[in-house]
């Protein structure tokens, strides 16, 4: 068997972390590559060696083939682990280190090319007697042939990206009046970001859930499977929950199962490792969804569960060694669950947040892992993928790994950039995710947009907390900048008097009268609510005491902005004290702004043309998704300040439009 001496990751953030370390643990020289946005992030840091690739956008750094063999040469490494996500899945990369003499840490290209095609992979497993959702997969591609074929189905059903994943180019139809929209967007968001506009249809399967199995083969004739993993909770079609096993799959079932998903592997000629997707049906029959050829986002379940290093494997058997272990000698030991922490606001329908982290704090303990790429004083760019880590507990049982991870989740924390830490946790501490009774529907189900729309909304209580926090911070400066000694903060030699504040949240102002009774004492009114609190604040840590009662959260400054993480939930106060008031039931202006830094998609109007509230104007694509923006008023378009395949800022308006009277 070769030895590897020197891999290059050609990835990023915590996936080329993840790598490396097992590369570290056997020995092996790592090259880690990078683009401006990630000069000096932790994955660079880690290896060996790090080779700048170019500019921020992926596709001008790490999806450009030829940069990458050219770091690959240039540092003499002798093989290429692609990690999960980028050109993970690209067959001319593939081949394109084979011909460069570099070893490519993952399946032959033929393998990627077909299983990377919906169509053309499921008419593969359906000649190998896998058990399929009935659904089209032919080559007609016409949007009335796909029309026609969705009535003979039966809705509801499914509009699939033939190539690509990750939700992205799917739609799920449930009356005949969405089915022309839905096909024409399916293939519009596939086209852009696949380059490859092919759907498929599958009948939807109700109450089903999303079931995968981790398979792995060797170049020796060997494949195996290490169980299932259940990543039934998911909103948009991406997943947020991991899970091994599932509480749906009982021996016999996961027996039946792996069986299925080591003859689909067969049937490809399939090397290293590879995850057959299933959807589960309330029936408990199973049927083939898709095969992802690379390692998971969500491998560490089964690595806890199984005792495995699944990136050790794949470096063995891209060596051409042989699989460590035989079916027989591979079991499943105590749960584990996973949650993947993302950069994003779940109550603006999940918009990708950026920012400079200001605190970080990670948990530790027994049964935990984290894989992460954050570092404080690293900003969050919006270049890339959203997910910026996981977080996994193992236990002896599922409610025990439940219980742990809902401890590490209120532990972390993370200011400076929003994230969906507080959806996780209404997650796992729901009764019917606690149960394990869920399905592919339980977000929809149980957080729909009003519930969602509550995340980030702070009690009364935690806004007078943080009026006095603001308020003791800024006493403090003046007490050090004046030398005076801490018991001093908030003397005055007549009747102190009371200060009015105005905090913001989310858009909502608060208004709070606050009234310094000693040196980190406070009479604090909120809501109606008169409360006396006492504050300790030393670095990023706040305790706070209140009618008998204590607290902690940890706390981040930035500005007029007051960052609180209170164990459950992360909320931003911003002082608005001097700020003019904002009008109440205000009306859209007319003006559409890029809502994050991103790539204009599609322009759907021009100057004089008459538009109506709620009319599409422009798509523009973040972070991997799409964001369709309206207009907020009927008017007449004035003004279209950019083109498809521009790249905005911010806050950049892009579009303005003028009410009609």
């Amino acid at each position: 068997m070769t030895r590897f001496d020197k891999v290059l990751v050609a990835n990023r953030g915590e996936i080329a972390l993840r790598v490396m370390r097992t590369c570290k643990r056997l020995g092996i020289r790592t090259v880690a590559v990078f683009s401006d946005a990630d000069r000096g992030a932790p994955h660079a840091l880690a290896a060996d060696e790090a080779v700048h690739l170019g500019p921020s956008p992926a596709g001008q750094s790490y999806l450009v083939p030829e940069k990458l063999l050219a770091a690959a040469r240039a540092t003499g490494a002798d093989a290429v682990h692609p990690g999960y996500g980028f050109l993970s899945e690209n067959p001319e990369f593939a081949a394109a280190c084979a011909l460069a003499g570099l070893t490519f840490v993952g399946p032959g290209p033929e393998a990627v090319r077909l299983m990377g095609n919906k169509r053309q992979a499921k008419l593969r497993m359906i000649a190998a007697g896998v058990p399929c959702i009935p659904g089209y997969e032919g080559g007609e591609q016409s949007d009335e042939a796909l029309a026609r074929e969705a009535e003979r189905i039966g809705l509801p059903i499914m509009v699939k990206a033939a190539a690509g994943g990750g939700g992205r180019g799917m739609r799920l139809v449930l009356a005949r009046e969405g089915l022309t929209e839905a096909i024409r967007s399916a293939r519009s968001e596939a086209e852009n970001a696949f380059g490859n506009g092919e759907l498929i249809l599958e009948k939807a399967v109700v109450g089903a859930r999303h079931v995968e199995i981790q398979v792995f083969a060797d170049a020796h004739g060997a494949v195996v499977h290490l169980g299932e993993r259940d990543c039934s909770v998911q909103r948009r079609h991406q997943k947020v929950v991991e899970e091994c096993p599932s509480p749906a799959v009982d021996p016999a079932l996961r027996a039946a199962m792996g069986e299925v998903a080591v003859t689909a592997a067969r049937a490809i000629g399939y090397l290293g490792a590879g995850t057959i997707e299933f959807l589960l049906a309330p029936s408990g029959e199973f049927y083939f969804m898709e095969m992802n050829t690379r390692l998971q986002v969500e491998h560490p379940v089964t690595e806890l569960v199984t005792g495995v290093d699944l990136v050790e494997w794949q470096l063995v058997v891209a060596a051409g060694g042989a699989l460590p272990l035989a079916q027989r000698d591979i079991a499943q030991r105590g749960h584990a669950i996973e949650v993947r922490l993302c950069a994003e606001d779940p109550s603006q329908e999940f918009l990708p947040q950026t920012g400079r982290v200001l605190a970080l704090a990670l948990p530790s303990g027994e049964g935990l892992r984290l894989d992460h790429g954050l570092a404080r004083g690293r900003e969050t760019s919006p270049y890339y993928d959203s997910m910026q880590g996981k977080v996994i507990a193992h236990g002896v049982d599922r409610e025990d790994a439940r219980r742990r991870l809902v401890g590490a989740l209120r532990r972390l924390t993370v200011l400076g950039v929003g994230t969906n830490k507080e959806l996780l946790l209404q997650v796992l501490a729901h009764p019917t995710f606690a149960s394990g009774a869920y399905d592919t529907g339980f977000v929809p189900a149980h957080f729909p947009k009003a519930r969602l729309a509550q995340l980030g909304v702070p009690t009364p209580r935690q806004v007078a907390v943080a009026a006095a926090a603001l308020f003791h911070q800024d006493a403090e400066v003046l007490r050090v900048s004046a030398g005076l000694s801490r018991a001093l903060v908030n003397w005055n030699s007549a009747h102190p008097h009371p200060v009015s504040m105005r905090l913001a949240v989310r858009g909502t102002e608060h208004a709070v009268t606050l009234r310094p009774a000693s040196a980190d004492t406070y009479d604090v009114e909120c809501a109606g609510e008169l409360v006396r609190l006492q504050l300790e604040l030393e670095g990023d840590a706040l305790r706070y005491a209140c009618e008998g009662t204590s607290g902690g959260a940890v706390v981040a400054r930035d500005g007029a902005a007051l960052w609180v993480d209170w164990g459950d939930a992360v909320h931003v106060f911003t002082d608005v004290t001097l700020a003019p008031r904002r009008a109440a039931g205000r009306v859209g202006d007319g003006r559409v702004l890029a809502p994050i830094d991103g790539k204009v998609l599609r322009v759907e109007v021009k100057p004089k043309d008459l538009v109506v509230k709620g009319q599409l104007l422009v798509v523009l694509e973040a972070m991997k998704m799409e964001f369709q923006l309206c207009a907020d008023l009927d008017g007449v378009v004035e003004v279209v300040t950019v083109a498809p395949g521009a790249q905005v800022g911010a806050r950049q308006l892009l579009v303005s439009v003028t009410a009609t009277p």
